[in-house]
């Protein structure tokens, strides 16, 4: 027994009007889509020329803070020389002067000794010839 009516027809009908439905969902989405993507590209064209624009004198820029590191960096190897020769210097005079000191020093005590012989040969000569006990010293 059948009824007689059939639905095959009707659900062939209503899978392809959802598909084409699903269908048209997602060309809208794309659709959406592409016009987002579209903006994002001309936005990223205008940052790139910014950065285009930019790009030369942030290398000039940084060439100059390369020329005043090389700048400094050779001032400063400049004075490490120049340290190197003061310290050289420094040493150089303070060898010249323990020198000098060693040079000097038994001179002063060879003259202090011949000025307390020369006083000791001048009191012998003014007291006569060393005794004490006389009265004319008295």
């Amino acid at each position: 027994m059948s009824t007689g009516f059939d639905w095959a027809p009707f659900l062939d009908v209503g899978v392809g009007v959802g598909v084409f439905l699903i269908g048209l969902g997602v060309f809208i989405a794309m659709m959406s889509l592409a016009r987002t993507l579209r903006r994002v590209n001309g936005t990223l064209d205008v940052v790139d020329e910014q950065i285009g624009a930019l790009g030369k004198p942030v290398s000039q820029t940084l060439s100059h803070v390369g020329g005043i590191a090389d700048t400094a960096d050779q001032t400063i190897a400049r004075l490490s020389g120049v340290v190197a020769s003061l310290e050289q210097v420094a040493s150089s005079l303070a060898h010249t002067a323990k020198l000098a000191q060693e040079a000097v020093s038994p001179a002063i005590v060879n003259a202090g000794a011949a000025i307390g012989g020369i006083s000791a040969g001048l009191r012998r000569l003014i007291r006569g010839n060393g005794s004490k006990g006389t009265e004319e010293n008295a």
